[in-house]
């Protein structure tokens, strides 16, 4: 067994997380500056440390270890706002009362709940889905959002994503419905809320189709982006940050 330390940055950890996932990661544990992965010994290094060279890969050989269950135990559930408990699908621990088990498999696609954005959208859409509401969640990744929103008491949700593959990762553990695609294929005025974290050039190119497919006093929850990167062109009523990301509900 090896292990490659790999150098990332905080809005890169998680398409890296899906990226392992894909290169057959054992197991991952978070270090200082960046994620470790851990490989069996057939694994092509070679290969990897050249399809991963973006991160400075550092190759160490490592005494054989349950890295399955050393990845397991570096995701701990998380308490997200005030109702949210993200956890992996195998804890098996009770839900707090009051909360909602959000379950997300990590790695498996963009969206984890552990990035600040993602946990910012968390908390604006407790504050913003209304029983019975349609909620559109637009590039949804691993449907984590989505998949919120309905255990907030949407009355219909649905996702969309132009990343077939996280499409169809998502749908495995998601319980509304996803599609490859996006907001452009939603008839007008059919939406009481919509969130989309994704990066603020996608957002300004969507404006057009937001304004298009919500109904009268859909809120708008956008996330994906620094507090030095702002999408243009939106009125936000309120704005939550955490580190250098912000999320804008208008």
């Amino acid at each position: 067994m090896f292990s490659l330390l790999l150098h990332s940055t905080p809005e890169e950890e998680d398409y890296l997380i899906a990226e392992l996932s894909d290169c057959g990661v054992a197991g991952i544990t978070e270090e200082a500056g960046g994620l470790r992965a851990f490989f069996e010994e057939d694994a092509a290094a070679g290969g990897l440390m050249e399809r991963l060279a973006r991160y400075r890969p550092e190759l160490c050989a490592v005494e054989t270890v349950d890295w399955a269950q050393v990845s397991r135990d570096a995701w701990p559930p998380l308490r997200i706002g005030e109702r949210f408990h993200l956890v992996a699908p195998w804890w098996e621990g009770e839900t707090p009362a009051g909360c909602l088990r959000l379950e997300i498999e990590p790695g498996m696609a963009c969206g984890t709940g552990r990035h600040p954005a993602t946990q910012l959208c968390l908390e604006a859409l407790e504050k913003y889905v209304t029983p019975g509401a349609s909620v559109l969640d637009v590039g949804s990744g691993s449907g984590i959002l989505a998949e919120a929103a309905r255990l907030l008491g949407a009355g219909r949700v649905i996702g969309c994503d132009v990343d077939a593959d996280a499409i169809l990762v998502a749908r495995r553990r998601v319980h509304v419905p996803l599609f490859v695609g996006s907001i452009d294929a939603l008839r007008s005025e059919s939406q009481d809320l919509i969130v989309a974290n994704i990066d603020a050039a996608a957002i300004e190119m969507l404006w057009s189709e937001f304004e298009r497919v919500r109904r009268p006093g859909c809120a708008l929850i956008l996330s994906g982006f620094p507090d030095w990167d702002i999408p243009r062109g939106f009125d936000p009523k309120e704005r939550l940050e955490r580190e250098e990301w912000v999320c804008l509900v208008c």
